[in-house]
C-alpha cells in the first residue's frame, strides 16, 4: 500500500507542471526520480535525463549545479584538474547505482 501510495505521488508529482525547485526539493524528488527511470548517472560525475518530462531537467539542473560546485572545491583544494575530480565522482557514482536505475555508458543508457 505505501509503495503504491508513494508512486502515486510521484506520477502526480511530475506530471504537474513544471514549477521552480529550490535544491533542498531537489535532493528530495532526486531519489523517485532515478527510481522511475526519469534520471541516471553519467561517468562526468553529473546527473543526466533519461526520460524527459516532468521536473526532470529541473532537479538534474539543480543538483548538477551543487555538484560542480563541490567539484570545483575539491579540486582547488588538493590542486587537481576539475576533470579529474569529475571523472573520480562519475566512477564513484556508477559504481553506487542501484540494480534497476540507470547510467550512461559509452554514451547510451543502460539499465544496471
Amino acid at each position: 500500500m505505501m509503495r503504491y501510495l508513494s508512486t502515486l505521488l510521484l506520477a502526480l508529482t511530475l506530471s504537474l507542471p513544471a514549477y521552480a525547485l529550490n535544491l533542498n526539493q531537489a535532493m528530495s524528488a532526486l531519489s523517485d526520480a532515478k527510481a522511475s527511470g526519469q534520471l541516471g548517472e553519467q561517468p562526468n560525475g553529473y546527473l543526466g535525463v533519461v526520460k524527459p518530462g516532468g521536473q526532470a531537467e529541473e532537479i538534474a539542473r539543480l543538483i548538477n549545479q551543487a555538484r560542480r560546485g563541490e567539484y570545483q572545491k575539491v579540486a582547488k583544494d588538493n590542486g587537481i584538474a576539475l576533470g579529474d575530480v569529475e571523472a573520480i565522482a562519475g566512477k564513484k557514482a556508477l559504481e553506487r547505482t542501484p540494480k534497476g536505475q540507470f547510467i550512461q555508458l559509452n554514451g547510451q543508457w543502460v539499465q544496471k
